[in-house]
C-alpha cells in the first residue's frame, strides 16, 4: 500500500477533493435520511436553537415503512403513487427513445440545413428546466393558454389542461417529453454515426429493405448506446420533480414518488421527515433492484453497463 500510494499519490491527491464534495453532499445526507426513516422526527420534537429546544424524536423501527407499504391514504397511497410512478416514467422515456430515434435516424443523412436543425432540436436541452416548466405552463392554462386557443380555432372545445384529472398527467409528461428528446437523439445520434457504413452497403447489396437494413444493422448496432441511455432516462425521470412541482404542484393526479416526499418533507402543518426519508429511502431502493435487474439482461444479451 505504501509503494502504491508512492506511485500514484498526485492522482489521489486530486481524486480527493471529488470524494470529500461527494462524501458531504451526498453519502452524509444519505445516511442521515435513513436513519429518520427509523424515527418519528418532525418540525415539533426535532432541535431547535433558536427555540431553545432539544430534540425528543425516538426510535420507531420498521413502522414507517410498515404504514408506508400498507398503502395507507393518511401515508401517501404508496401502490397507487408507485403506479403513476411508473406510467409516468414508461410513458416519457417511451416516447424520449422513439422520437430520439427517429431524429437521429433523420439528421444522421445528407440534409440541407442540417447543423440548423441540430441547434434548434438541442434548444430545449439548453433552456432552463424552472423557464421551459413555466413556458409550458402559460401554454396549457385554461383560460388564456394558446393550446385552448388553437383547439378553439379549429372548433374543437377548450381544455382544463392542470386541473383535477388525468389531463394534468398527460400534460406534464408532454412537457417532460419535449425537454427529454435532445438529450436522446444526441447520444443516439452519436451511435448511429458510430455504425460502419460498410455494414450498410452490404446489406443493400444482398438485397435487404431500408426496414431490414434498420431491424438488422441499426437497431443492433445501437444495442450499447441504447441500454445506457435509456437507464440513465428511467432513473433521471423516476426522480423527476421540477416538471411535474413547477406546472401542477401539488396536484393528486401527477403526485409521483419524490414530489410526495417533497410535500410530506416541506408542505402541512406539521412537516413529517420521518415519512419523507422513508419515502427516499424506497425510491432509491426501487432504483437499485430496476438496475440491478437491467444491468443482468442486458449481460444476458452481451452488453456490458
Amino acid at each position: 500500500m505504501r509503494n502504491l500510494f508512492a506511485r500514484y499519490w498526485f492522482a489521489y491527491a486530486m481524486v480527493l477533493p471529488v470524494v470529500v464534495v461527494l462524501a458531504l453532499l451526498v453519502a452524509l445526507p444519505l445516511l442521515q435520511g435513513l436513519f429518520f426513516g427509523f424515527t418519528d422526527i418532525n418540525d415539533t420534537n426535532i432541535a431547535n436553537p433558536v427555540l431553545d429546544r432539544e430534540a425528543s424524536y425516538e426510535f420507531t423501527g420498521l413502522a414507517n415503512y410498515l404504514n408506508v407499504l400498507s398503502g395507507d391514504p393518511a401515508y401517501g397511497s404508496f401502490w397507487a403513487t408507485l403506479g403513476r410512478t411508473v406510467i409516468w416514467t414508461g410513458a416519457c422515456v417511451f416516447f424520449h427513445y422513439a422520437i430520439g430515434l427517429a431524429l437521429a435516424v433523420l439528421l444522421n443523412r445528407q440534409l440541407r440545413f442540417r447543423g440548423l436543425y441540430r441547434v434548434l432540436l438541442i434548444l430545449p436541452w439548453a433552456v432552463p428546466v424552472f423557464i421551459s416548466a413555466f413556458a409550458w405552463r402559460y401554454l396549457f392554462n385554461a383560460e388564456y393558454g394558446l393550446i385552448n386557443w388553437a383547439l378553439e380555432s379549429v372548433g374543437l372545445p377548450a381544455q382544463v389542461w392542470l386541473g383535477q384529472s388525468d389531463l394534468a398527467l398527460v400534460s406534464v409528461i408532454v412537457v417532460n417529453v419535449w425537454l427529454g428528446v435532445p438529450f436522446m437523439m444526441v447520444a443516439l445520434l452519436g451511435g448511429l454515426q458510430s455504425i460502419p457504413a460498410d455494414l450498410h452497403e452490404a446489406a443493400e447489396i444482398d438485397g435487404a429493405s431500408p426496414w431490414q437494413r434498420f431491424v438488422h444493422v441499426t437497431l443492433p448496432g445501437l444495442r450499447s448506446v441504447s441500454s445506457s441511455v435509456v437507464l440513465l432516462g428511467v432513473i433521471w425521470t423516476f426522480n423527476m420533480f421540477p416538471v411535474i412541482y413547477l406546472i401542477t404542484g401539488n396536484n393528486p393526479h401527477t403526485r409521483i414518488l419524490v414530489t410526495y416526499a417533497f410535500e410530506r418533507f416541506f408542505s402541512g402543518a406539521t412537516r413529517d421527515y420521518a415519512i419523507a426519508s422513508t419515502y427516499g429511502v424506497l425510491v432509491l431502493s426501487v432504483l437499485l433492484v430496476f438496475a440491478t435487474v437491467y444491468r443482468r439482461a442486458m449481460r444476458r444479451h452481451g452488453e456490458v453497463l
